[in-house]
This record gives structure tokens, sequence and C-alpha cells, in this order.
């Protein structure tokens, strides 16, 4: 399955050779095509289907040169026996001639709630040889309409504190129960449950399940999402219980001041925490039972005495009820639940990946810098939990404290995690605390081991500080569970270089900790969602993780949180800090252009472009000047420039999104009009800030000059002396040293490599002094910070926000991008540079239609390649060589499908 190309090397300056490959093998003897990888909605056999027209996805293999998809044929039946026969009694597509294999439309019977779909696919090659039936998949639909939801919205019934300080008091998340029984012998059974808030669910005394702070974050008003559960194998014949612990989550946040004045309570729907639930039971004769949340559920309080995303929890293990999840629990003494209002936004079905544990995280070493405070080094800055075990008396109150740091003494330093910079010497009179840091509280049931893991909050830390113990623990009662929305890897890098990989594992680590629903700037302070920190690293996230599902998610959330006026917003979910700009703004084009090229997600700009447009068109009202003033251009930049040479060029990109979004949908009229605003936005732009001649763009620091090459904003005879200037600033004004902020970097680092000075690129990475990645690593980093500079009070250490360093791993190291204008990778670029002093790099992307793999190593005086294109897509090959380009000893050009 692998092209093996030798090339002589030659300076990068050398000119640029192109071969394009097809698809690819060395297999001389052409084996049958086969279909791969069933996908419905991006998942493998997916629960909860709620869009009335599901999407059907597959990955060809072959070991055929040049091989293609002509033709498909998608079978879809109501039985896995059906389909075995083929009978496809839902849908039978017939012969499609097509080569598309990805979000094909499902058009056949209408599906109604909870229904099951298996399905199969058949192709025709390229000589029109069918291939043989893929191995059966399958769908199944959640629940479609409002009315298929039986059950009532739910809570313990308490009023919301009506005082700030209350809400800072103990007030226990509720337990509650319903007992019920099973008859007969079943043959599946579906749990539907949402909540405002977070919930637990347990039945039978073990938990549904493996998702953690469930539902994931959005503004309830506008739509809240469900999880479904396969609890056929939970039930038992007889008496059955269904338990549910609520937590506060996004839903009933504390009233904490963040930066003084921001309460997310006046900037977020809010409520007393709530659910709904419908457990469906369909029986080996046919028949269906359904128990539904309603006023008949009992509940009483739990052990959490308090919950906050942001300030952890409190828990006292003395007032935990056991059996409370189980049958036979005399609930006499339980009070009955209360019915709550139905929230205003619609129930869909959570598509994107759960919040999971999915590493564990040993400590590396332990240390009491003071009598009885105990602080736990975990070797690694993550988001997630700790678990603990202790052995101590009944009562015994222990309290972990969570940071990134440590002070000069070894006592942690927790103020660059503190949520929104709450910093005080002293509580004010609201209730609030003086310094709001990550801690948890736990008091001991008492008489053996016990462990405490958190349930509704998590943090982000290296380090835990433990007070209230009597004796040291060992490393063996602690262990870091890192937790993130957990998407799927799909990307592989590394290389001879060991600073390179250092940076790259750093950057990974950062990714993770700041998938929890939405893409945050910080698993700590903030936890938001922002606009410029996706749009600069949103190409490194898509190249590691399969980001599908996650960002249809980000883009239909910044639609929830447009301002009457059409106005976008800075962060989505909002929560209403600033107006941050068109770069943050953008954020909502850029997902759906990005969906497009890597995922071919056509659904998503049909949804979304109106709001695109809405919002552009707003903008272009308050600027018709062309030149945009107001918002944040390249953020935490070494250098300071006014903003209009900055955001305007962003401007005129959204201009380009739009037209091409457009375009997408047919709408050649309105992308012809936004072409031409966006010739007119860089005249004027030309004109204000460009000293001809001289290679000057505005001030000319980096950021600008990046700007200004990478967004396309000069004239074709004036971009060599503004790369010229951009080039020298960097190696000779400052030493090979980048003053870029987050745009400018992203830019930087490709435009540079693009236009022929990647070298100057490759020193910059490898440097180790400040500013840079490597100068991060050795300052002790594990993640990337906000900040070049080093902070111990102020900037975060676990910020994404530099993370595009990645994507040119990806791109320039191994070389693996796609077109710019790819639908779904369907067309890409292998365009590796060989540094001198690299030996090998090793570079996998696992793309919608199959893995895409450029691997390289130095053999002699040439550079082996080993390349695989997946079927049904076509590839480039871009070498910077003079010499002879061969594959297994023959000239690369006379090859079969070059």
């Amino acid at each position: 399955m692998l092209i093996l190309v030798g090339a002589v090397l030659v300076p990068t300056t050398a000119k640029q050779t192109e071969y394009k490959w097809e698809s690819d093998s060395s297999d001389r003897v052409s084996k049958p095509i086969q279909v791969d990888r069933l996908r419905c909605e991006y998942r493998d056999r997916p629960l909860g289907i709620d869009h009335p027209a599901p999407r059907l996805s597959w990955v060809l293999e072959s070991s055929g040169r040049g091989q293609k998809q002509t033709a498909y044929r998608v079978l879809v039946a109501r039985s896995i026996k059906a389909l075995r026969a083929g009978r496809g009694d839902l849908w039978d597509s017939g012969k499609v001639a097509s080569s598309q294999s990805v979000n094909i439309v499902y058009t056949g019977e209408a599906l109604v709630s909870s229904q099951r779909c298996f399905w199969k696919v058949k192709v025709w090659d390229k000589d029109s040889v069918p291939s043989d039936w893929s191995d059966p998949s399958s769908w199944e639909m959640g629940l479609l309409k409002a009315r298929d939801w039986q059950g009532s919205w739910i809570n313990d019934g308490k009023p919301l504190p009506e005082k700030d300080a209350d809400f800072y008091r103990d007030d226990p998340a509720p337990l509650f129960r319903r007992e019920f029984k099973v008859s007969g012998p079943v043959r599946r059974a579906r749990l539907y449950i949402s909540a405002l808030g977070y919930v637990h669910t347990r039945l039978n005394g073990r938990a549904v399940g493996d998702h953690h702070l469930d539902p994931l974050w959005t503004l309830p008003n506008k739509r809240v999402f469900y999880s479904v559960y396969d609890v056929s194998k939970n039930l038992a014949r007889g008496d059955n219980c269904l338990g549910v612990t609520l937590g506060n989550g996004w839903y009933n946040p504390l009233p904490l001041r963040m930066w003084g004045r921001v309460n997310l309570r006046q900037r977020l729907p809010v409520g007393r925490p709530q659910f709904i639930a419908q457990l469906l039971i369909e029986y080996a004769d046919g028949s269906r039972e359904i128990l539904a949340s309603n006023s008949a559920w009992k509940v009483a309080p739990g052990p959490i005495l308090r919950n906050s995303i942001y300030l952890g929890e409190k828990v006292d293990a003395r007032k935990s009820v056991n059996g409370w999840d189980k049958p036979g629990l005399d609930g006499r003494k339980w009070d009955f639940a209360r019915i709550a209002p139905t929230p205003e936004g619609s129930l869909q079905a959570q598509l994107l990946p759960p919040i999971k544990v999915t590493a564990s995280v040993k400590p590396v070493r332990i240390t009491e810098p003071s009598d009885g405070m105990y602080v736990v080094d975990m070797g690694q800055n993550f988001a997630g939990w700790g678990r603990f075990t202790f052995n101590i008396p009944e009562g015994t109150q222990i309290t972990m404290r969570y940071g990134e740091l440590l002070y000069e003494d070894g006592t942690l330093n927790p103020m660059t995690s503190v949520c929104g910079q709450i910093k005080r010497n002293k509580p004010p009179a609201d209730g609030s605390p003086a310094v709001a840091w990550q801690a948890d509280t736990y008091i001991a049931r008492g008489g053996g081991p016990e462990t405490y893991t958190p349930f509704f909050t998590f943090h982000a830390f290296r380090y835990v500080e433990i007070t209230g113990l009597t004796t040291r623990p060992s490393l063996d009662d602690v262990e870091g569970l890192r937790m993130n929305s957990a998407v799927e890897p799909v990307g592989s890098f590394s290389c001879s270089n060991d600073l390179f990989n250092r940076i790259q594992t750093m950057c990974q680590w950062t990714f993770l900790s700041n998938l929890f629903g939405v893409q945050s700037d910080c698993p700590h302070r903030e936890r938001f969602g922002y606009g410029g920190d996706l749009v600069t690293t949103s190409d490194a996230f898509m190249l590691n993780y399969d980001m599908a599902n996650f960002y249809a998610k980000a883009a239909r959330d910044w639609h929830d949180s447009a301002l009457p006026d059409g106005m976008l917003t800075d962060t989505a979910p909002s929560v209403g800090i600033q107006y941050c700009g068109v770069g943050w703004a953008m954020a909502h084009p850029h997902l759906q252009v990005q969906l497009y090229r890597y995922y071919g997600d056509r659904r998503i700009i049909e949804e979304q472009y109106p709001t695109s447009k809405r919002w552009l068109e707003l903008v272009r009202s308050q600027n018709t000047d062309h030149i945009v003033r107001q918002g944040l251009h390249d953020h935490e930049a070494l250098e300071k420039e006014e903003s209009p040479p900055m955001i305007t060029p962003l401007y005129r990109e959204s201009v380009c999104m739009l037209s091409r979004l457009a375009r997408i949908l047919g709408k050649d009229e309105e992308a012809d009009e936004y072409d031409r605003l966006a010739e007119d936005i860089r005249k004027v732009y030309v004109e204000k800030f460009l000293a001809p001649a001289t290679g000057v763009v505005a001030s000319g620091i980096q950021s600008v000059q990046a700007f200004a090459l990478f967004l396309n904003m000069l004239p074709a005879d004036e971009r060599p002396a503004v790369l010229a200037h951009f080039v020298n600033d960097i190696t000779d004004k400052h030493n090979g040293h980048l003053t870029t902020g987050i745009f400018g970097t992203r830019y930087m680092l490709d435009v540079l490599s693009r236009e022929g000075h990647a070298e100057v690129v490759n020193d910059m990475v490898n440097l180790r002094d400040f500013p840079g990645w490597g100068y991060m690593l050795a300052q002790g980093a594990t993640t990337l910070w906000e900040h070049w500079k080093f902070s111990d009070n102020t900037f975060s250490h676990n910020h994404p926000m530099f993370g595009s360093v990645s994507q040119w791993f990806y791109n320039w190291l191994g070389g693996i991008e796609p077109a710019a204008d790819a639908v779904g990778f369907d067309t890409f670029t292998f365009q590796p540079q060989f540094f001198d002093g690299l030996d090998w790099v090793r570079c996998t992307y696992r793309s919608i239609r199959g893995p895409i793999t450029c691997d390289w190593k130095r053999v002699g005086d040439g550079v082996a390649m080993d390349l695989h294109v997946p079927v049904n897509t076509s590839a480039t090959l871009i070498l910077p060589t003079v010499g002879a380009i061969t594959e297994n000893g023959r000239p690369a050009a006379d090859s079969e499908g070059v």
C-alpha cells in the first residue's frame, strides 16, 4: 500500500518538482476494492440520531493504482436479517453513478423515534468491477419530536437563594430514585436523559455509561443536549432502580465577579438544576414499556454539599446513602420530586464525543514543605480529576488545592489558575472567597480505606496541596485522571528532533486539556470558547483529532449566541465578557470552511450561512470606508501596533470566506459581490498602510507583515519586498526570534514556509531561549503558555492558542496538507521539507477518506519516502530537488497512477 520514492536532496531554494498520484500501492497485482469504516454522522453505530435524513460515509481500500469509486449502492433495512438477505426495506439507493463516499444523505422511508437501521454498501471501481458488500453497520434514531418525550422535567423544588452570600453555603446535590419492575425477557432497553446542570445516572447500583460532566455546555434557551444509553444488560428480571444525581454545572454557577465585574448568573440562562429521563424497554415479544421522569420520583439530599465548576466540591462521606440506587431502599422519608419548567431550548441528541476519563497520570513525588502540608507533583499539567485514597478517622476534613506552579519554598502557587483573576486580601461581604482557587474538601466517613473522586467539577493542575492528613500519603494514594471530550486521535507525528517531539507532545496535552464540550482558552481561569483562539489553532486540532461533530457544535454555539442585531460574539456559548472584534467573531464562517475542507460537510453551511452573512453585512455597514478600527488583533504579541492594519485583513478574510461559502451553495451572485468587496478592501488597505517599494506595511513589525502576506493584502509586485523586510526583521533585528501573537504566529509559520523560507521557521522553532516553544520547555512547561513570557501570577500555563506549531509539523515536516479547495480531504499535497540535521519524519493523518502517510528518512545522499494516498483521492507531491526522483528504481513520472 506504499509508494517508495528516492529523491536527491538540494537546498530548499532549488526548483520544486511536482508529481500527482491518484492513489497508491507498490503492489503491482490489483486486488478488489473493499469498503470499510462505515459511519453515520461521523460515528460508529451511533445511538440517538435525531436528524430525519442521516448522512452515511465509508472508506475504500485497494492495492490498485489510480483506483477510485465510480458508483455505489446502499441498502438500509429494519432488521439485520433483512439486510443479510439483500433487502433494503427502508432504503435501496440503487446503483448510483458517483465517486462520493462521504456524507451520503439518506433518502429512504421516513424514520421514526428509536428506530433501528441496519445498513451496508457496495461500490464499483474505475473499471466498473463491483466490490463485495461491506460488513453491516447500524444506527439508531433518537427522539425526533418533542411529543416523543413522555416524561416531565423534575427537580427537588428548592428555591434559588435570594442573596449572593447564600450561594456559598452548603446546598446538597439531590439524589433522585425510582423503582420499577421488568416483567419479561428484554430485547433492548434505551435510556434517554438530559439535564439543566450536570447529571450522573445509576441503574441497580452501577453507573450508566462512562460519560462525565454531562450534558455538554449549551445555551439552554436555544438547545439542550440529551444522551442515549444502551442499558439492555443493566436490567434485571423483577425489581430495578434508576438513580440520578444532579450537579450545578453551567446552569447554576456561583455569583463570582470575574475580573471584578462579570457575574455569570447575569450573563447565562440560570436556574435550579433539573432533569428529564425516559427509559424505553422493548420486550422479546415486541411489546414496549416506558418509564419516565415525573412527580412520582423520590428525592433526598446527597453527600455532595457544594459543587462549582470553578471552585470545586465539598463532600461529606458520612452523609452517603447506602443503597439509594438499588431496589429495596426504605424511601418513606424521601420527598417527592417537583415538576420543573420546560426549558425554552429544544432537546437535541448529543452527537459530539462526551467527556470521559482518557488517561491515568501517576504522581512523581510528594513533598512536605511545612508540617502537615503535602504537595503532590503529578509531573504533567493536565485537566481532570485527582483520585485520592484515605484511611482516616470519621469526620476528618481533608482539603485539596490545585495549581500549576510552586513557590520557591515548595508550597503551592495556585495563582495562574484562579477563576477570573479573583485575588483579594480578604473575603468581601458578599460571601465569595478572597481568592477563587480550585479546591475540593472531603469529610471522611471513617472505618477503613475510602476513595474520593470528584463528580461535578474538574480542575487543571500539575500540583496538588493536601492538608488535614495526620500521616504522609504515598504515591499509590494519589492518581490523576485526565479528562476531555473523547475526540478520537487521527494524527501522529514524530521525527529525529527530540525538541520537536516534545513540543508536539506539549501541544497535544494542551489541546486535550481544553476540550470540555467547548474548545476553551484555558481549563481553569475562564474555560470559555474564545473565537480567536479557535481560528488560529483549528487546523492543528483537526490534524491531531477527529473534530467533525465537535466543531459542528461550535458553529451552532456561535449561531445560538448571536445578538439580536446579528453581531457574533467573542465566545460561544456567549458569556458577554467583551467585544473582541472580527478575529473572534469570524470563527463562525471559519468553522464552516474548515468542516467542508476536512470533512465535506455541506449541511453545516446550508444551515449556518445566513447567520454568517447577517453578521458580515452588519460589519460592512459599520465600516463603510473598508477599514476596521475596533477589536483585538494579534493577541499577546511582543511588539504592539494599532488595530486597523491587522483587523482589516481579518475582515477581508471573512469576506473571502463568505464568498467561498456562497459559491458552495450555488449563490454565485452573492459570491461575486463578496469578491468585489474583498478587492475594494485590499485596495484601500494598500493605499493606507503600504509604503510603496519599501516592503514596510504600517509599522513593519512582524505581526503586520505576517497578516499582510498570509491574507493576500498586497499587489503581486510588492510581495517580494514585504517578504524580505519580514525575514530581515526575524533573522537580523531579532536574531532569529519571533515577536508575533496568536494570529501572527499561525500566519508566519505558514507563509514563510510557503514562500521559500521554511529554514527560517525551522531555526526559530529549534530555539530554546526566549521567546519560543523551546523556552517554555526549558522553564519546565508540560503544556503551552498563554504568553511567551513566564508568569507566576497572571497568565495561564495551559493555553492552546500558540499551538499552531503542531500544524506546521504536519504541513511542512510531514508535508501533509489539504488543498485550499479540498472537499473532505479529497485532494491534498505532500510537501515535506528536508532540513539539515533532521534525519527522519513519520507522519500520518487518518482522513475521512482513509489514512494518509508521509514517512521519510535520509538514505545516503538522498531521501527515501513512503507515501500512502487513500482510494478516491488525489495527491500532489512537491519536492525541493533538481535531481532524479525514482520509484523502486524507475523514474517516478513513468509510474502507474502518476
